[in-house]
């Protein structure tokens, strides 16, 4: 296929790589400058866009979203796919979701998971909301990039499933790292806690395969110093769409709610910006009861 790829940062520009190498012909745009490692760089995501099977874009928020999709979608053909792998708010989603549809191109709204480490090794999970036709016509380039994508319904559940998966994932963070350090005030040993609870009725995906105490259980960016794999920055930015949703769907969420919070406080007035979100264990480690 010729693919459009806007939005080489990250996630974007090793995910675009993945397609080149699979013998796709790639042109990225992004708007500062890009190490391309064979890329094909043009000069604008209007030039991305022209003549393409499909166009992807990985941007930061709906708004830069909206703003590109306004730009390209009318120099795509008709019967294309636009498909956005960015995390936005579920309105931005739809209403490009429209805005395509209304220019005769299908739209997929297609969030992932898995961070930097499965964008680069192909293995990263799409959860996907659009048409079943634009999905198949987009599988070909989800196998590649992707070891999992996941039609979730119409436009917009991608997100939906993205922010609904993400909330899940803030708020066990913040229990197990309450948990650990529960345990040390307790004169628990932190690997009899861990042997435990990874085969007891405590079991998550952030203990067992992402534990938040360095030299516990399999390798993790705790045991990097908690350089970033999930920087807590990101779960603060889908915590808060989580609760952005909430709020269209009047759906009660008070501990999502509460994960936002606490998350807030710390990137913005503690010491977590930068840090991988499960350096929040450092944040318990010397905390006592308020």
């Amino acid at each position: 296929m010729k693919v459009g790829f806007i939005g080489l940062g990250n996630m974007g520009k090793p995910m675009a790589l993945n397609l080149m190498n699979a013998c796709h012909d790639v042109n990225g745009f992004d708007t500062v400058a890009v190490d391309a490692e064979g890329l094909c760089i043009v000069e604008s995501a209007t030039e991305a866009a022209k003549d393409a099977d499909v166009v992807i874009t990985m941007l930061p928020n709906g708004a830069i979203l909206r703003s590109v999709a306004k730009a390209v979608l009318r120099s795509m053909s008709s019967d294309t796919v636009f498909l956005d792998c960015s995390t936005v708010d579920v309105d931005s989603a739809r209403a490009v979701a429209q805005m395509a549809t209304e220019a005769s191109v299908i739209p997929l709204d297609a969030p992932v998971s898995g961070g930097v480490g499965g964008a680069s090794a192909g293995t990263l999970t799409f959860m996907v909301g659009g048409s079943k036709d634009g999905f198949e016509k987009a599988k070909p380039l989800f196998d590649i990039m992707g070891q999992k994508a996941v039609h979730c319904g119409p436009s917009g559940n991608g997100q939906a499933a993205k922010i609904c998966n993400n909330m899940i994932l803030g708020a066990t963070m913040i229990v197990t790292c309450e948990a650990f350090a529960l345990a040390d005030k307790l004169g628990l040993d932190r690997q009899s806690m861990f042997d435990v609870v990874s085969t007891s009725s405590g079991y998550s995906w952030t203990l067992n395969a992402y534990c938040p105490a360095p030299g516990i259980g399999p390798t993790s960016p705790s045991d990097n110093g908690y350089r970033p794999g999930f920087a807590s920055d990101l779960m603060l930015k889908d915590l808060r769409l989580s609760q952005q949703a909430a709020e269209m769907a009047d759906a009660d969420t008070p501990m999502g709610q509460m994960a936002e919070q606490l998350y807030a406080q710390f990137v913005e007035t503690e010491d977590g910006e930068g840090k991988d979100f499960s350096a929040m264990l450092l944040r318990f480690e010397t905390r006592g009861r308020s």
